[in-house]
């Protein structure tokens, strides 16, 4: 037929027209399908990226937001390992290190987690998407501890908060054995945008519901001291909140001893709390003498090996970052508070000690307000004892003095010889009673113009004293209501033989270490000197044992001498505070 071959040119065969248009259109069949699949894979990247920053955003806890955040890229770059690093207060250590792909078995054998150096230090000191093709190859690089994982691919980018820079992502191994690319890098910086804003909500978070505590814990304590509470009680309960909202395992509180440069731990809760009870600590070179005498807060990074913690019983083993607040300001300084976290844990910030200050002004309230209880308390027994002694004046003695005048005239005009003579000794028995009324009278009005040193402050001076001569500063613990329980009579003897027992240390014990315990529990009062020296030798002179012994059958005690496990001395005075056997 004439039309069979009108489409070819002559001499082509007639199927080579519809092949060549066939493949062309096979290869653009395959290049549509190369697209559609890049877009479908871009699509559900996006899709995975969206359900990240969903995701993360979600989370309000810190730690779980962070842990999301990790686990997130890891997932979108399709890295084995992945781990965020946050930046630490100075900007140029890492101080917190959150991982994925490595078990804690791993992270065991490895040790210490990185602080920011190699590579890691290289995105804090330039905080710039970093992408590497191998690891070892960059400059900065200088190899892995033993048991680290192998790693060569490499993609970091940093995470800012409010135009801070937090922390960093560090992405290794992608599968495959692939090298990062532009895409991850972008999915990676997009994501590191959501977490810092998920970052900076979770924070708010925090600190709205620290804010809130805070108020509860104040509200608490202000119903204390509104309803009366006891002194201890409100402090116990200022120093126990405050070791809980601070996450703290130590809360200390002491208070100065009068009339001397020194301070006295009043209560300690938490870890090694008995360590801590009742310590006499020096105000000068020491840490929380430091917050008393300057009226200002004071840090410690480490206060197990702090220089002014003085010598003493150890009681800071496993603490390390401590903060001393003074209670109160000024010159009404009361006392200060110090708490002490674990050993490894975050510092205290800027942010932690504003509230913890209001707290301290809590705690200075609270002691204003049981003193000026105190001094009304102290002014109505005053005015009541005026009253009385006014009473028994112009009331008691008159009318007696009347009936015994009554009496005396009435005595000229008895006969009887036997009824006269009792009546003049019944007017001689209300002359002696009018007496015995006025020393009373006398008694009650009498009062002294400045209160006499306790205890406690008699026994830091002897302690002090003894501390020239000795070389070095004994340890010092009180423990109870020594000013208080003790009267003066028995607290003259333990000053003397506390003298006593320093001084002979001095001179016979060549000691470098001794501690002294003071206590009293209300009934007793007990004496404990303790040092590490050369110890009585047998047949030695005994002549201030005697003393001691002495003093303490005067007042119905005894004291005991015995010999420490690690040799020394160890004398353990004690004695009735009742007046039994006087």
């Amino acid at each position: 037929m004439k039309g069979s071959g009108a489409s070819g040119k002559p001499g082509e065969p007639a199927g080579a027209a519809v092949r060549l248009p066939q493949l062309r259109l096979d290869e653009l069949l395959e290049e549509l399908q190369a697209r559609l699949d890049a877009a479908r894979g871009t699509r559900d990247r996006v899709h995975s990226l969206l359900e990240a920053v969903l995701a993360v955003g979600r989370e309000l806890d810190l730690e779980h937001v962070l842990h999301g955040i990790v686990d997130a890229a890891a997932t979108l770059v399709d890295a084995e390992y992945a781990a965020l690093g946050v930046i630490g207060p100075d900007g140029t250590r890492l101080s917190a290190f959150h991982t994925v792909g490595v078990d804690e078995e791993q992270i065991a054998r490895i040790g210490h987690y990185p602080e920011g150096h190699g590579i890691l230090g290289e995105l804090i000191r330039h905080p710039e998407p970093l992408r590497l093709a191998k690891l070892s190859a960059h400059p900065a690089s200088y190899g892995f501890p033993a048991h680290h994982p192998p790693m060569n691919s490499f993609l970091g980018v940093p995470i800012r908060v409010r135009d801070q820079v937090f922390g960093n992502l560090y992405l290794t191994e992608k599968r495959g054995g692939l090298e990062f690319d532009e895409e991850d890098e972008s999915v990676l910086s997009t994501l590191a945008v959501a977490a810092g804003v998920a970052i900076d909500n979770a924070r708010l978070y925090e600190e709205s519901r620290l804010r809130e505590r805070w108020l509860r814990a104040s509200a608490e304590i202000t119903h204390g001291l509104m309803s009366g509470s006891d002194q201890a009680e409100v402090l116990g309960l200022i120093a126990e909140r405050a070791r809980e909202i601070t996450d703290s395992a130590l809360a200390v509180m002491s208070t100065p001893v009068r009339n001397t440069d020194t301070l006295t731990v009043e209560l300690a809760i938490g870890r090694q709390a008995e360590a801590h009870r009742g310590l006499v600590l020096p105000v000068d070179g020491t840490l929380t003498g430091r917050a008393f005498a300057g009226g200002m807060p004071v840090t410690s990074e480490d206060v197990g090996h702090d220089d002014r913690v003085t010598a003493g019983p150890p009681r800071f083993a496993g603490l390390g970052p401590a903060l001393a607040v003074p209670i109160g300001a000024g010159e009404r300084v009361r006392g200060v508070v110090l708490l002490a976290r674990e050993a490894g844990a975050a510092g205290f910030t800027g942010k932690e000690v504003e509230p913890l200050k209001s707290f301290a002004a809590q705690a200075a309230l609270a002691m204003e307000l049981a003193e000026r209880r105190a001094d009304a308390e102290q002014i109505a027994v005053l005015e009541d004892r005026d009253r009385i002694a006014r009473d028994l004046h112009d009331l008691a003695i008159q009318r007696l003095f009347a009936t015994g005048m009554t009496l005396q005239s009435a005595g000229r005009l008895v006969a009887h010889e036997g009824a006269k003579e009792r009546v003049l000794r019944a007017v001689d028995d209300l002359d002696e009673t009018i007496k015995i009324i006025r020393s009373t009278i006398f008694g009650l009005r009498a009062r002294d113009d400045e209160a006499a040193p306790g205890l406690r402050a008699r026994a830091v001076r002897a302690v002090g004293e003894a501390t020239r001569v000795m070389g070095f500063a004994p340890s010092v613990r009180m423990e109870g209501l020594l000013d208080t329980h003790v009267p003066r009579e028995t607290a003259d003897h333990v000053v003397a033989v506390l003298s006593e027992a320093l001084t002979n240390i001095a001179r016979h014990a060549h000691a470098d270490r001794a501690e002294v315990t003071l206590e009293t529990d209300g009934r007793t009062v007990r004496l404990t000197v303790t040092d590490n020296g050369v110890g009585i030798p047998e047949g030695g002179r005994r002549s201030g044992l005697a003393n001691m012994a002495a003093r303490a059958r005067e007042l119905g005690g005894g004291l005991e001498r015995s010999t420490p496990e690690d040799g020394g001395t160890r004398l353990e005075w004690q004695a009735p505070v009742s007046g039994a056997g006087r």
